[in-house]
């Protein structure tokens, strides 16, 4: 039986991924498909369009057969962080094989680009790159090039990379493979009946039906669509109030003094991006910072928080209760299925972030952390 691992936000669950879940059956009927996916908070530094309990409803209903959370200090980093936390979950579960989409679909020449990026003359032209006034991931993207002659700029073949590097660095059994992206990852135009997820969050957010790219099976008449807008009073108040910006991971002296400056005449977590963004840093990164000065997500907690210290169970069917029955005993690491108020450093300043999730909408996320797993027990 072979061990699927795929790595995904399903923010939200569309065609896009059901095309990939069922591609991955057709050529591995017999198999567990382990889905690693982020918590309430994006990686771009938004928060998620549902809570992780109804993206995991979504995703078992749509063939996925356990659902592992990726922590907050993993999901909401950069893409080489992001993928550490990943890769490292898939490893220690036991998958033989991780699918990804790719925009090019071609898994000798990621690999080759993989393994580039971890040598050190080519972390040395990075530098240079940034240093000419390049955003790190234009400045991977020139190095790269430079050094192999292959270029790699979409999002899911720099992603991709970043897992194979992940694979690569830490000596991981994993077989790293692909599947060709059928719509642009960031493209707001619908393509049949796949459009992007960014598409379809800005369908959402002009309330303009988008039922016919996504299943049925998830469309929901009680859903509660949360909008990363509607958190900037929290992250106004936050800046405003708090003397020690600079506490905050990816939060310099210089960003302290702009974030300072901007916040009251800014009208929008839109406007204040826009304001105090530095050329040489992308979108996403100051998205990011944001996101975790509204978690409080310090510098002294990346910092100790380096390492995947236990497998959060979100869910699973059948099939996925039963492997984990095999391989609980093995785990080099806790498996936890149902809270209790003894909790791991990491696992309790994630309930500390879904208690931030349901602040604007009055919402339950944090009460289903422990409700949740009460019919879920392994």
């Amino acid at each position: 039986m072979k061990k699927i691992g795929i790595i995904a936000e399903y923010n939200p669950f569309h065609n896009g991924h059901l095309y990939q879940i069922e591609e991955v059956k057709k050529k591995y009927p017999d198999s567990i498909l382990i889905v690693v996916m982020n918590g309430n908070f994006a990686q771009r530094g938004e928060v998620t369009l549902f809570d992780k309990w109804t993206r995991t409803e979504f995703a078992l209903k749509n063939g996925i057969d356990l659902v592992i959370e990726l922590p907050y200090p993993f999901s909401t980093q950069s893409a080489d962080y992001y993928a550490e936390g990943a890769m490292t979950i898939l490893e220690t579960l036991g998958c033989d094989t991780v699918i990804f989409g790719s925009e090019s679909n071609q898994i000798d020449t990621l690999t080759e680009i993989a393994k580039a990026g971890l040598d050190e003359e080519v972390g040395k032209l990075v530098k240079v790159y940034c240093k000419l006034g390049n955003n790190y991931p234009t400045a991977i993207s020139l190095a790269i090039e430079e050094t192999t002659g292959k270029k790699v700029d979409t999002p899911n073949d720099l992603l991709g990379v970043s897992y194979i590097k992940a694979i690569l660095k830490n000596k991981f059994q994993i077989k790293p493979e692909t599947i060709q992206r059928t719509s642009d990852y960031h493209s707001k135009e619908a393509n049949n009946s796949i459009a992007s997820a960014s598409a379809i969050r800005e369908m959402i957010k002009e309330q303009k039906d988008y039922s016919f790219y996504v299943p049925k099976n998830t469309i929901q008449n009680n859903l509660i669509f949360h909008d990363t807008d509607d958190y900037f009073p929290l992250l106004k108040y936050k800046i405003l109030t708090d003397n020690n910006l600079e506490q905050y991971q990816t939060v310099d002296e210089t960003y302290c003094k702009k974030l300072k400056k901007e916040i009251l005449s800014s009208n929008s977590r839109e406007e204040l991006i826009q304001r105090i963004k530095r050329k040489h840093d992308t979108y996403n990164k100051i998205s990011r910072m944001l996101l975790h000065i509204l978690c409080g997500f310090t510098k002294e907690k990346a910092k100790e928080f380096q390492k995947i210290p236990y497998l959060r169970v979100l869910g699973f069917n059948q099939a996925g209760r039963s492997y984990l029955n095999q391989i609980k005993k093995q785990l080099p690491i806790p498996l936890i299925s149902k809270i209790t108020k003894e909790k791991e450093k990491m696992l309790e300043y994630e309930m500390e972030t879904s208690k931030i999730y349901d602040i604007p909408y009055h919402g339950d996320s944090y009460e289903k952390e422990y409700k949740k797993n009460k019919k879920e027990d392994i």
